[in-house]
């Protein structure tokens, strides 16, 4: 199988969706696969990585990589000007989130492509391990997030979440029950 990485494009995104190490490994089970130069340069992943080190290789156009690829492996959805690049009959993996992305949607179904979103598959007993482990870190991280947004710097009120004496504590109010809400 020809396996395609392109570099995500989605803004302030900065993870990829195969690290070198498991590149290799698809690699060394007979399978090809195409890097875009850069994808792994905001996970700290060099080109050099992928291509000396797992066998990979690297590519400097996204259509090459759409154009050529069974099966391309994204962390976000695909982006509209990656709308063109999508192939009929491809495979693509990642986070689809169609129910927000009609017009995602909508391209794949006219180009017969065939998308398996991480937040719908579950293991064998229901659990849904793509989504939720992401789940939990975005818990974790809506303080952190919370916090910077306060400041004055982020054209906030200019308080601590945490209160200083004199300044008042900020309040907050967790909505939801579920994962990202109960990591919160």
């Amino acid at each position: 199988v020809i396996i395609g990485v392109p570099k995500e494009i989605k803004s302030d995104e900065n993870r990829v969706s195969l690290p070198p190490d498991k590149v290799e490994v698809l690699v060394s089970d007979g399978h090809k696969v195409l890097v875009e130069s850069g994808a792994g340069q905001g996970s700290r992943f060099s080109d050099d990585s992928y291509l000396y080190g797992a066998g990979a290789t690297l590519v400097s156009d996204p259509a090459e990589i759409y154009g050529t690829a069974e099966l391309i492996v994204k962390v976000k959805e695909p982006q509209p000007n990656e709308f063109d690049l999508m192939q009929e009959g491809q495979t693509i993996f990642t986070y689809l989130h169609l129910a927000a992305e009609l017009d995602l949607l909508d391209c794949i179904l006219k180009k017969n492509v065939t998308g398996i979103a991480y937040e719908t598959v579950e293991d064998d007993k229901g659990r849904l391990g793509l989504l939720h482990p992401m789940s939990e870190i975005a818990g974790r991280l809506v303080s952190q997030v919370s916090a910077r947004l306060l400041t004055n710097i982020e054209s906030g009120v200019g308080k601590l979440l945490s209160g200083v004496p004199g300044s008042g504590n900020c309040s907050a109010f967790i909505i939801g029950g579920g994962t990202v809400g109960f990591n919160a």
